[in-house]
C-alpha cells in the first residue's frame, strides 16, 4: 500500500509529454506513474518518437538485451545526442547502466566486444552488483532532494527494491549522490566489503536509481524527476 507521502501531486506533471524508452523491461510500470503524475506519457521505439519529449524514462530490464534492441531500431544514436543536447533522462536499474559512461564489468558479445551504453552520467557502475535474483532485497534509503514531499515529521525514508541491481564505483565531479545501501541494510552485506555502495545520482537533468521505484508505489523519485524537467529541483 502508497503511503500519502510516496503519492505525486496529480497536477505536477500537467503539460508535460514523458516517452518511457519500450524497447524491453517493466515499461508500462513507468508509463502508469507518470500518468498518475498528470503527465502525457509516451512509448519510445523509434528515433522520431523522440521528438516534442520534454523528458525520458529508460526502465529496468537487461541492458544489454536494450542495448542491442537500440542499434536495431536504429534508436542508439538518436537517443546519445539527445541526451547530449540536454534531454532531461530518469534511468532505473538497467537504465542507470545505460547513462554509464563507463562500466565496470561490462558484458561481451560472441566477438568479444563489451557492450555500449547511451552515456551521459560522469558514473562508473557494476552490473549485477548486489546479487543475483535469489538475492534481491529490500530497504528504506535517506534519499537527498525530496523537500518537496516533507510532512511534520520530515521527509520519509525512500522503500526501495533491488533487484540484480548495478552500484555505483565512481562519479565524476559534476555527479551529485543522492543515496547510499549501507552494508548492515543489504540482503548481502558481506559483497559490501563494510562500504556504503551508492544507489541514486543526479547530474544536472539526468537522474539514475539502482532500484526500481516503479514496482513499490512509491512515486516521489518520478516526482523528482519532474521537477528537475520544469527546473523546479
Amino acid at each position: 500500500m502508497t503511503t500519502p507521502l510516496s503519492l505525486p501531486s496529480p497536477r505536477v506533471g500537467s503539460g508535460l509529454r514523458i516517452g518511457v524508452l519500450a524497447l524491453q523491461g517493466d515499461f508500462r510500470e513507468h508509463l502508469h506513474v507518470v500518468e498518475t503524475a498528470g503527465a502525457v506519457g509516451v512509448t519510445v521505439r523509434r528515433p522520431a518518437e523522440l521528438d516534442g519529449l520534454d523528458g525520458l524514462i529508460i526502465p529496468g530490464g537487461e541492458s544489454t538485451t536494450i542495448d542491442k534492441l537500440a542499434r536495431a531500431f536504429d534508436l542508439r544514436d538518436s537517443l546519445r545526442e539527445r541526451i547530449q543536447a540536454g534531454l532531461p533522462v530518469y534511468g532505473s536499474c538497467a537504465g542507470m547502466i545505460l547513462l554509464a559512461d563507463d562500466i565496470a564489468d561490462p558484458a561481451t558479445d560472441l566477438a568479444g566486444n563489451p557492450q555500449q551504453t547511451f552515456g551521459g552520467l560522469d558514473i562508473t557502475v557494476r552490473r549485477n552488483a548486489f546479487g543475483r535474483q535469489r538475492e534481491s532485497f529490500e530497504t528504506d534509503l535517506e534519499f537527498k532532494g525530496l523537500q518537496f514531499s516533507a510532512g511534520e515529521s520530515g521527509v520519509a525514508p525512500v522503500h526501495a527494491v533491488f533487484i540484480r541491481g548495478p552500484w555505483v564505483e565512481r562519479v565524476g565531479a559534476g555527479v551529485e549522490v543522492l543515496a547510499q545501501v549501507e552494508p548492515s541494510k543489504a540482503g548481502h552485506p558481506e559483497s559490501l566489503d563494510g562500504t556504503a555502495r551508492i544507489v541514486a545520482v543526479r547530474s544536472g537533468k539526468l537522474l539514475a536509481t539502482s532500484f526500481h521505484p516503479e514496482v513499490t508505489g512509491e512515486k516521489r523519485v518520478h516526482e523528482l524527476f519532474i521537477r528537475m524537467i520544469r527546473g523546479e529541483a
